[in-house]
């Protein structure tokens, strides 16, 4: 009897082992991976501090390149190489850790660059680094959206884009300060976007979002289904796991995100290509620019696979999706770290179509954003 007990326990020892060193080997190569996307990006752009010039010039900290420092960002909180801080401080100092085009601007776009400038006060302190969010966050919450939605205070956030953009902003300066009016403004204009524009831009019964005003019903696709548009909602999948980050699991608005981000959560799994993992650009139609696209399937990953570490979705359900999603992700890398199947900029399933494993979108830096964002939070699913 002794001796069976302990065959049973040295074989369960045994297998407890193989199966850590099997995700330990899997871990390793989620972040070799990502370390080469990345490598390839700062090779690519060693200058953080030059504009884009793609049909005009912009300055480097506008939002499909701050898109990219929330990567890097999250790529460092699993990998502390200093030569991320190092890129990304270079960067920000240029820009004197401001907003886009300054203090006096209310478009989410523009604030985007912020959620990196608050994310390196986290890292290292020094009040420099969040003083022109500061100042740009007290003038759009007594700032009307004049042209947009007929002067409403909290009507600024026309597009779902904007959620992701803005709203983590507003989160990080609430934890930072303490000031309460900072979540409530931004709560109120999350729930003006969600429930009063164009009727609401979030369909609760679906648990997807329309895109913008345009899209709602009557619009159709040419199949008659509703568009949702993959990376954006992307992008408010992403914006709710990066708030909730922000706030105590108790706070009334973390239960308020938590509950659209479950109704999303069962909506997106539903959505998932058999085929090859990925999610199409147009979520539930195929005659509507069907096939695989990586931004949005990294932004899905990344927030299911944080849904699973919470505890707030199923492992046995949501895993396998998440796992499936990383093959297809690391499909995407090419030899020499570059991502295909990244839709570039538009607000719908057509624009920039086709797709292709190696066509270069018009901006590729949100692409990799996206990407690490994902992959990072995978592997800390993965790693745990």
């Amino acid at each position: 009897m002794k001796k069976t007990l302990k065959a049973f326990l040295l074989a369960a020892v045994w297998m407890a082992g193989t199966t850590a060193m099997a995700q330990n080997s899997q871990a390793q190569e989620v972040m070799e991976t990502l370390r080469h996307v990345n490598h390839y990006f700062m090779s690519r752009y060693s200058d953080p501090t030059v504009p884009t010039n793609v049909r005009k010039v912009r300055s480097s900290n506008l939002w499909t390149r701050a898109v990219y420092y929330e990567g890097l960002m999250a790529l460092y909180e699993i990998d502390k190489d200093s030569r991320y801080i190092d890129y990304t401080d270079r960067w920000a100092d240029f820009h004197q850790w401001t907003p886009r085009n300054g203090v006096t601007i209310c478009n989410a776009d523009d604030q985007c660059c912020s959620q990196t400038y608050i994310d390196r006060y986290f890292q290292s302190g020094g009040k420099e680094k969040i003083a022109k969010t500061i100042e740009n966050l007290n003038y759009q919450m007594k700032t009307g959206n004049v042209k947009k939605a007929n002067g409403a205070l909290y009507g600024w956030w026309t597009w779902i884009d904007a959620i992701q953009m803005a709203m983590p902003v507003y989160a990080g300066i609430y934890k930072i300060t303490g000031e309460r009016r900072y979540m409530d403004h931004a709560m109120k204009m999350y729930y003006w976007s969600r429930d009063t524009l164009a009727g609401g831009l979030f369909n609760e019964k679906e648990g997807l979002w329309w895109r913008d005003a345009d899209f709602v019903p009557p619009y159709k696709t040419p199949d008659g289904k509703n568009c949702y548009w993959s990376r954006g909602n992307g992008w408010v999948y992403a914006a709710l796991v990066r708030c909730m980050n922000m706030l105590s699991p108790k706070d009334k608005y973390y239960q308020q995100l938590k509950k659209d981000f479950l109704l999303m959560s069962k909506a997106l799994k539903a959505c998932q290509r058999p085929e090859d993992g990925t999610w199409n650009p147009s979520l539930v139609s195929y005659a509507d620019y069907g096939g695989k696209e990586l931004t949005g399937t990294s932004l899905f990953v990344y927030g299911m696979a944080w849904g699973i570490r919470q505890g707030f979705l199923k492992a046995a359900d949501y895993k396998p999706v998440c796992d499936r999603a990383w093959e297809a992700m690391k499909a995407c890398v090419q030899k020499d770290g570059f991502l295909g199947w990244v839709q570039g900029t538009g607000k719908e399933p057509k624009d920039g179509q086709p797709l292709a494993v190696d066509k270069m979108p018009d901006f590729e830096d949100y692409g990799t954003g996206c990407f690490l964002l994902g992959g990072a939070e995978y592997y800390k699913l993965i790693s745990q």
